[in-house]
């Protein structure tokens, strides 16, 4: 047989370190060695290929060292119907076992091992083969790429417009080649990436631009000048890039998109300058020392982004500065979150969604995120209507450890037919700057322009004077939370639980939590918002300022099934926040005024703290029985208050469930119906006295078959429950008058 040359075995052999010296005095008389891992030419790596050529003693990865001489060996051409055998077992089992392979030795005339190193060889070959074949698509597509990628730069270097054939804006072109020229600009040095994005965004075209301008785009331009005391001058604050992701709703049209992103720059704009301006536009209120805005001064320093305000509406706005116990960036990630958002403030967002994402930032960061929202804001009264809002929200990182997030509503750029809402969204939000220990400084702007002609006129002074949507409750709201979630994540109880059930540490976590499912279904059944579709009733046997609703309970395991029925009121009261809420959650005065105490005292049996401030807990209380005929009932309860007001929220719970709980069982299928009291300063209220301003409300089962209906006799008994609760309430505080 014919055999193309080969370097001297002993190379081969002395590479692969199998066979030892001896093998290498035996190399002129094979010169023709086929090992495996040995060194071979072309040629040879073809005819192994075939499978043509094979030899009986070992070879490849498989070799054994043998203790006996070296002997002769002798070689062997595999026919062409031996190697068509071999091929096809190949195709179909790359890997045969040891029973194939003897199969096939016996079918093949074949040794064993003859057909186990062709297999090897022809795994190896194969291998090679695809390698040598992906390095070359490899190279190829490298090649494309370099030469698409210098016709790309070059085309940026003088960009032409293809319908009148002259010099080109950024923002004339598609969103695609927007997305591939900034991705292709990022080659460039820092000053031409920031042109050419300050190009895309303001739709200007690019200008030559010397080194000295490039910080007046950054800053200067975009007016976050003001941000000196927080921004290093040598800070460069980059623009959103609005490129296409998996996750980018894309609702909107490029023309919407470009004018949504024209007003969230002018919108940040307004906030950060707000927020770093005190007197004269910012001035101290007579009442609780707030600060308001000084509308005059406004009115010359900014120009609305959104236009004039509406004939008959009213403005409030207000600032706060609070320090919260969490970082800025996950503050940031909860704002942008709108479910986040929605669970950090349930007594002020009745619903929030995110209805098209138009960035999602850059550098998998929240900085130049931007996306359209809608929510419901609420005030927990029925006198007060649900403001719904759609509106912009864009978030921006000016320097380390220093974000904003604003809001601004959208109705400039609403349809012509749309119907004008009830409440605008001037620019809006917040400034979070780091602070040590995992806390940050949290400066909140709020600021709308509202249908004063829908408030109750009980609640207008204290809606005019931003104490019901303003910057104090939000501040307010989020430092409890915030210290809440602090205490829920640490390890130890605090000092303060006490208890005189048995409750585990998780059974603290689970009564926690549904503690807080609680208080959420309390806040909806006062707000009749969209998401859980009550429907409002008018009945002639209501008084006038009680609203009651109705909805129907059918798959929700943690409410009791049937039809439910919800009423609420509010009422003015001379006494101070602080005296009313103590009043309420008082267990050992609980008899005054609920039914549910069976007319005597109440028992604590669990007290879980959530916060610094006493009132701010979760108890399960029992009701006493009066006699041996009646069984005792466990309540669960939460309290609440902060500087911008309280609540007390408390459900009657099956005991058997309760136990559950307390041995950290899942909390979600314990059904319950909340009731209880809302307690806000009434922002005094002209020539009256300073007092509160207290919202009773009660949910009960009215049937327990989701298909019966409400009867005359049940909205009766809930009107009769709340009118009896408020005059009961002001007896035990000497103020029926």
């Amino acid at each position: 047989m014919s055999l193309s040359s080969t370097p001297p075995a002993s190379s081969s052999v002395q590479q692969t370190g199998i066979e030892g010296q001896e093998m290498g005095r035996m190399t002129e008389k094979y010169e023709s060695s086929n090992v495996v891992g040995g060194r071979r030419s072309r040629d040879e790596e073809h005819e192994s290929r075939s499978g043509s050529d094979n030899m009986d003693a070992a070879s490849g990865d498989d070799l054994e060292v043998s203790d006996r001489p070296p002997r002769k060996k002798r070689y062997h051409r595999h026919t062409p119907q031996q190697i068509q055998e071999l091929e096809s077992l190949f195709k179909e089992c790359p890997h045969p076992d040891e029973k194939q392979r003897l199969e096939l030795s016996k079918r093949l005339c074949l040794e064993t091992r003859q057909v186990k190193f062709w297999f090897q060889n022809r795994r190896t070959q194969m291998k090679t083969q695809l390698e040598r074949h992906e390095n070359s698509i490899l190279r190829q597509e490298n090649d494309k790429l370099r030469a698409e990628n210098m016709s790309i730069r070059d085309a940026m270097r003088n960009p032409m417009c293809t319908n009148c054939g002259g010099p080109a804006l950024i923002g004339d072109v598609s969103l695609e080649e927007q997305h591939l020229r900034i991705e292709n600009a990022r080659l460039k040095d820092e000053l031409d990436r920031v042109c050419a994005l300050a190009g895309k965004f303001l739709g200007r075209p690019i200008p030559a631009m010397g080194p000295n301008s490039g910080l007046e785009l950054g800053v200067g331009i975009n007016g976050f000048g003001a941000l000196a005391a927080v921004v290093p001058n040598d800070y460069t604050i980059p623009l959103p890039i609005m490129s296409p992701s998996k996750s980018t709703i894309n609702n909107s049209n490029p023309m919407e998109r470009s004018m949504y992103l024209e007003l969230a720059l002018a919108a940040m704009d307004e906030l950060v300058k707000i927020v770093q301006t005190n007197e004269p536009l910012w001035v101290r209120g007579i009442e609780g020392g707030r600060q308001v805005l000084n509308r005059e001064e406004y009115a010359r320093s900014f120009t609305p982004c959104i236009g004039m305000k509406p004939k008959g509406f009213a403005a409030e706005a207000s600032r706060e500065t609070g320090v919260v116990i969490i970082n800025s960036l996950a503050l940031v990630e909860t704002l942008m979150d709108s479910s986040k958002w929605a669970e950090m403030f349930p007594s002020i967002v009745a619903r929030a969604t995110t209805t098209d994402v138009i960035s999602n930032g850059m550098g998998g960061t929240r900085n130049g995120a931007l996306q359209l929202m809608h929510a419901e804001l609420q005030v927990l009264s029925p006198l007060v209507p649900v403001r719904e809002v759609n509106f912009l929200r864009f978030c921006k990182q000016h320097a380390e450890g220093v974000w904003a997030v604003v809001d601004v509503s959208i109705d400039a750029i609403r349809e012509p037919s749309a119907p004008y809402p009830s409440c605008r969204r001037l620019p809006s939000g917040c400034v979070v700057q780091d602070m040590p220990n995992g806390c940050s400084k949290v400066t909140w702007v709020e600021h709308c322009e509202y249908d004063e002609s829908e408030v109750h006129e009980v609640y207008r002074p204290m809606i005019n004077a931003g104490m019901g949507f303003g910057s104090q409750r939000w501040i307010a709201t989020l430092q409890r939370q915030c210290e809440c979630l602090a205490i829920l994540m640490s390890s130890s109880s605090p000092s303060r639980d006490h208890t005189a059930a048995a409750i585990t540490e998780g059974g603290r976590r689970s009564m926690l939590k549904l503690a807080q499912r609680m208080t959420n279904n309390f806040c909806a059944g006062v707000c009749a918002s969209t998401l859980h579709k009550w429907n409002k009733l008018r009945a002639e046997n209501v008084d006038e300022d009680v609203r009651v609703m109705t909805r129907k309970s059918v798959d929700d395991p943690g409410e009791p099934p049937g039809v439910v029925l919800s009423a609420a009121t509010s009422v003015w009261l001379p006494l101070s926040p602080q005296r009313l809420f103590h009043f309420l959650r008082n267990e050992h005065l609980r008899s005054e005024w609920d039914i549910l105490s069976n007319g005597g005292p109440m028992q604590e049996m669990a007290h879980i703290a959530k916060g610094q401030d006493h009132g701010n807990c979760v108890s399960l209380l029992r009701a006493s029985a009066i006699n041996s005929n009646q069984s005792s009932m466990l309540i669960l309860q939460e309290t609440c208050t902060d500087a911008s007001g309280s609540l007390v929220v408390y459900a009657p719970v099956d005991i058997p469930a309760m136990h559950v709980v307390m041995n950290g069982g899942d909390s979600a299928y314990v059904a319950l119906l909340p009731s209880g009291f809302a307690v806000v300063p009434d922002g005094g209220s002209g020539q009256r006295v300073s007092g509160s301003l207290l919202t009773v409300a009660f949910q009960i089962l009215v049937n327990s078959l989701p298909t019966a209906k409400l009867t005359v006799e049940s909205v009766e008994t809930v009107n009769n429950l709340i009118s009896c609760t408020v005059q009961k309430i002001k007896a035990a505080l000497q103020c029926e008058s």
